[in-house]
């Protein structure tokens, strides 16, 4: 079976339906679109100087968001990662990462809206053992909802995992939006 990665119009309906609920975002999100409209393939890990990634925000029945303690930078981050060929749209592949990092079964998982609640650009490190220079990730992140605990983590990618307050969040804009979906 022959797959093919999500298509640009796919990011770009993405985004119009993220700006039409968080439009103050405009600016964060523009660069997205411009390397959109110069043709690149934002869905390749080897377009350079960036990417689109997949992120989720899991919440519990108690409120708490799920981190994970990511090897590669030895920081605790929400659960995500690099598009893949099988995956149809960005929602699916931040419920795949979810469940391949953490272990918890996409069946008690529930996303909370078919748009993303934050985009986060942010530039990753040059990695020299993978010949990669310095790039930058554009992260949709979705919220989602379950009941289920922490299951088998992908210890290729995660050394740990916990389930964290939103008070405990650096950035106050995600931090305000989680907390108003959970209203």
């Amino acid at each position: 079976m022959i797959t093919v990665p999500i298509p640009a119009d796919h990011i770009r309906t993405t985004i119009t339906a993220y700006l039409a609920q968080h439009p103050e975002d405009e600016h964060e999100v523009a660069v997205v679109r411009e390397l959109l409209d110069a043709g690149g393939d934002l869905t390749s890990r080897k377009f350079l100087p960036g990417h689109v990634t997949a992120g989720a925000i899991l919440v519990s029945h108690d409120g708490r968001v799920l981190h994970i303690l990511h090897n590669a930078t030895g920081k605790w981050l929400l659960p995500g990662g690099h598009i893949e060929p099988s995956d149809d749209t960005l929602l699916q592949a931040a419920s795949r990462e979810l469940a391949e990092e953490t272990g918890i079964s996409p069946h008690v998982v529930t996303p909370h809206s078919e748009t993303a609640l934050h985009v986060d650009v942010h530039l990753i490190d040059a990695n020299p053992a993978k010949d990669e220079p310095a790039h930058r990730h554009f992260d949709f992140r979705f919220l989602f909802r379950t009941t289920a605990d922490i299951g088998q983590l992908q210890t290729e990618e995660v050394t740990d995992a916990a389930w964290r307050t939103v008070e405990g969040f650096t950035n106050e804009e995600l931090k305000r939006r989680v907390v108003q979906a959970l209203l």
